[in-house]
């Protein structure tokens, strides 16, 4: 037997208009102006500069000014007188299945030469057969970004017969592959590891004792090198501590990442506009928003005047009916695109000016030791907003202080307790930690143990894993790899 049943349940779900409300305030500025550009291309009853004296006022609502001007709004305008039943705008219909995560991905295209470009145009200036060139493009193709070729010469052998019909042995990818490619622009590329792309660099240099000698260390002793065992290598290669030290001053100089060096890479250094200003006038804070996130927006007058005549005109037909129902959507998109402009304006403004005040002794002294504990949850209750929402303005912003161009999410940390029982930043730790490691001994760096010795003393009780940890985020190799010579 069938049986019914009525269920109830309680769902929330945003609305399109919510979701990309969300996003334009997550968007930075010059992405901001981007999706500026964007609406404005597709949307020709949005309008930008001020108007004549004659239009409509530049107003957030969609009214006419004060003198009495007539007011005309989308929602002015009966579209069922219109449109039958079974005329339902498109836009009335839609589904709200929009995730928040759904970001549309825009995919950057560089201009000029790209690196591995760059690469195969090089390869024009030897002289090679048919076979050797395209076993020498297929190893520039097979280069990343750093300029290394991470995989084994077996695995590109069989890679080259399957995908390029080209029969070789490992012993020709490998001549094709010191002869030509370890020869291209920048020098070290092409190298399988770490050891092969500094030795490379190091031969195409005058050679002198100190390089020579250098090239030696790499090539028998390249482990002892990098985990710093200077004793080995000096008793190792019979050398002295100051040759040692040239050794490492002419190592130093070598580029770990050749293909990174390449000025047209196809990865695009993103230039830093700070979104928010902070300065300090007579001893007080003073915070603006950059003006570029503030452009002046209204309906297009053209858009007004044309659904004046529509609305004034008496006759009805089919064609009136679709450029009616048209300028509607047109319209009530200009409408909300202009409202959330202003949303997102305000919302910025009341989280950095609320993060501004809550940091106000770092603001006006650039002492990061004055940075308050403070989670997304201190300043999502004074503004009573979603945590979401103060993440959104935090992670992908940044702000013009005294002191640099910061990134708001860096003034957030967790809390810890000092001996005298106080909540203390751990921005305030890590900054005292790192101070203590760059003024230690490098010949005889401090060990995590030691560190959290020093900081307990200094009032900070620690331990030392948890010193491990914020020497792991200051990105700060161990003591061993720390000492010098």
């Amino acid at each position: 037997m069938l049986k019914q049943s009525l269920q109830y349940k309680l769902l929330q779900k945003l609305s399109p208009q919510q979701i990309q409300l969300m996003k334009l305030i997550q968007l930075p500025t010059q992405a901001f102006e981007e999706r500026l550009k964007q609406e404005i291309e597709e949307n020709p009853a949005l309008d930008t500069g001020k108007e004549e004296s004659d239009s409509i006022d530049d107003d957030l609502s969609n009214e006419y000014d004060d003198s009495g001007n007539e007011k005309i709004d989308a929602e002015d305008i009966n579209i069922d007188e219109y449109l039958s039943d079974d005329e339902i705008p498109n836009y009335k219909t839609q589904a709200n299945n929009y995730s928040a995560d759904d970001e549309e991905k825009n995919v950057p295209y560089a201009a000029g030469t790209t690196f591995h470009q760059s690469l195969k145009n090089q390869l024009n200036t030897f002289r090679l057969d048919e076979d050797e060139q395209a076993i020498a493009e297929f190893l520039v193709g097979s280069i990343d970004d750093s300029g290394y070729i991470r995989r084994e010469i077996i695995d590109l052998v069989d890679d080259l017969a399957f995908t390029a019909n080209v029969f070789t042995t490992e012993e020709k990818v490998i001549a094709i592959l010191t002869k030509v490619v370890h020869n291209l622009d920048p020098v070290g590329v092409g190298a399988r590891d770490l050891k092969e792309s500094l030795i490379i660099q190091l031969k195409t240099k005058e050679k002198n004792k100190i390089r020579v000698l250098s090239i030696d260390i790499l090539d028998n002793a390249f482990d002892h090198f990098v985990k710093k065992h200077y004793k080995r290598l000096q008793e190792k290669f019979n050398i002295s501590e100051e040759e040692l030290k040239e050794v490492n001053t002419e190592i130093s100089k070598l580029n770990p990442k050749p293909g990174s060096s390449y000025a047209g890479n196809n990865k695009i250094a993103e230039q830093i506009v700070p979104d928010f200003s902070i300065k300090i006038l007579d001893g007080e804070l003073d915070l603006t928003l950059n003006s570029r996130n503030a452009p002046e927006l209204h309906i297009s007058r053209e858009y007004n005047n044309m659904l004046k005549g529509y609305q004034e005109s008496t006759v009805k037909s089919k064609s009136q009916k679709d450029a009616v129902f048209f300028i509607k959507q047109k319209l009530d998109a200009a409408k909300w695109f202009i409202d959330a402009i202003r949303q997102r304006q305000q919302t910025l403004l009341v989280t950095m000016n609320t993060i501004m005040h809550y940091q106000y002794d770092y603001f006006l002294t650039g002492d990061e030791r004055r940075l308050k504990p403070m989670i997304l949850k201190d300043i999502a209750d004074q503004i009573q907003m979603d945590i979401s929402t103060v993440s959104r303005v935090a992670n992908s912003k940044y702000v013009s202080t005294p002191y640099g161009t910061k990134l708001i999410k860096e003034f957030f940390s967790e809390s810890m307790k000092n001996d005298q029982g106080e909540d203390v930043s751990t921005k305030e730790i890590k900054k005292i930690l790192e101070t203590v490691i760059h003024e230690e001994d490098k010949r005889k760096p401090l060990t995590d143990e030691k560190l959290s010795i020093i900081l307990k003393e200094k009032g900070y009780p620690i331990a030392r894993r948890t010193i491990a940890k914020y020497r792991e985020q200051l990105d700060l190799p161990v003591a061993r790899l720390r000492k010098e010579i």
